[in-house]
C-alpha cells in the first residue's frame, strides 16, 4: 500500500513499506540527494529534515511516521529563485569546507532559528552540537547562524 508524503509542499505516493527510512525514500525513490547519510544511528546529523519545521534525523524515521506531516528538505528551502536567508548566511561566511555536513548542519539551523529567532552563542552552539562537521569548521558555521538571525533567517 503507497505511503503518501508531503515533502517541500508537494504530495509523494511512494510504494515502500511503511517502516522504510525516510532518508532512503527521499534519496532513492525522489532522486532528492541533498539529504545525506553519514553514520544511519541518528548521531552524526547529515540527514537532518524539518518535520513540521523542527529538526528530525531522517536515517532514523520510517516514512509510516512522517505519512500526513509536512517535509522540509533542502531542496525545499530555496523560494522563488531566492535562497533561505540561513543557506545565503552559510555561503556568506563560508560556513563550510567539504559540505558533506551542510545540508544537515543548515536544516539544524532553521529549526534553531524558528524556535528561537535571536539566539545566544551558547544557544546556537548548545542546539548544533549534534551536527558533526569532520572538516573543523564550527567557528564559521555559529557565525552564519549569528548572521542568519540578523537576517530574518
Amino acid at each position: 500500500m503507497p505511503v503518501v508524503l508531503t515533502i517541500n509542499g508537494v504530495e509523494h505516493d511512494v510504494d515502500v513499506p511503511a517502516d522504510q527510512k525516510l532518508l532512503y525514500v527521499l534519496r532513492d525513490n525522489l532522486g532528492l540527494t541533498g539529504t545525506k547519510y553519514g553514520c544511519g544511528e541518528g548521531m552524526c546529523g547529515a540527514c537532518t529534515v524539518l518535520l513540521e519545521g523542527k529538526p528530525i534525523r531522517s536515517c532514523l524515521a520510517p516514512v509510516g511516521s512522517v505519512a500526513g506531516k509536512k517535509v522540509t528538505t533542502i531542496e525545499g528551502l530555496e523560494q522563488d529563485g531566492k535562497l533561505h536567508p540561513v543557506q545565503e548566511a552559510f555561503l556568506k561566511e563560508e560556513a563550510f569546507q567539504c559540505a558533506y555536513c551542510t545540508s544537515g548542519m543548515i536544516m539544524s539551523a532553521v529549526g534553531l532559528l524558528k524556535e528561537t529567532p535571536k539566539p545566544s552563542d551558547k544557544q546556537i552552539i548548545s542546539y548544533m552540537d549534534g551536527n558533526v562537521c569532520r572538516c573543523g569548521t564550527q567557528p564559521r558555521i555559529v557565525e552564519a547562524v549569528r548572521l542568519a538571525a540578523r537576517m530574518g533567517g
